[in-house]
């Protein structure tokens, strides 16, 4: 299994778009608990459809069962935990939801590539993710887009 990675802040939609074609990546999975921010510019759910299908004929879809919760983000994002505590409690809401156990995911992941909103993948939950999907799943490669 090969599963990319994608954050879409701090890059022109050219070089989004652009490092997704290199890819060679089939379908461009968000990840986001809000995929519909007014603040998401050209990433905005279904802008970001169109936009994927006619630049790079690549299929969208929404994964909310890999989003960490409101409740998470919302305290990290405000200080109230370190990343450390929050990576620990995302991948154990992962584990709660058993999303390593539904057979869609496999074959729906498989040279996918996981859409969040940070620039980078260090501390971002998509790398989490991927990182726990690869383990449950076995292995793979994991390629982050820069």
């Amino acid at each position: 299994m090969k599963l990319y990675t994608i954050g879409f802040t701090k890059k022109s939609a050219a070089q989004f778009f652009g490092l997704l074609q290199q890819s060679g990546a089939r379908r461009l999975a968000d990840v986001r608990l809000n995929n519909v921010s007014q603040l998401a510019g050209f990433a905005k759910r279904d802008d970001l459809a169109y936009f994927l299908d006619r630049i790079c004929g690549l299929e969208y879809v929404h994964l909310p069962q890999l989003a960490p919760t409101r409740e998470m983000l919302d305290a990290y994002r405000k200080g109230h935990k370190d990343w450390a505590t929050y990576a620990e409690q995302y991948r154990d809401l992962l584990a709660a939801r058993e999303v390593a156990a539904d057979p869609e995911l496999p074959p729906l992941l498989d040279n996918a590539c996981l859409l969040c909103s940070e620039a980078r993948p260090d501390r971002c939950h998509r790398r989490l993710a991927a990182e726990y999907l690869a383990q449950q799943w076995g292995g793979g490669e994991i390629v982050h887009l820069q």
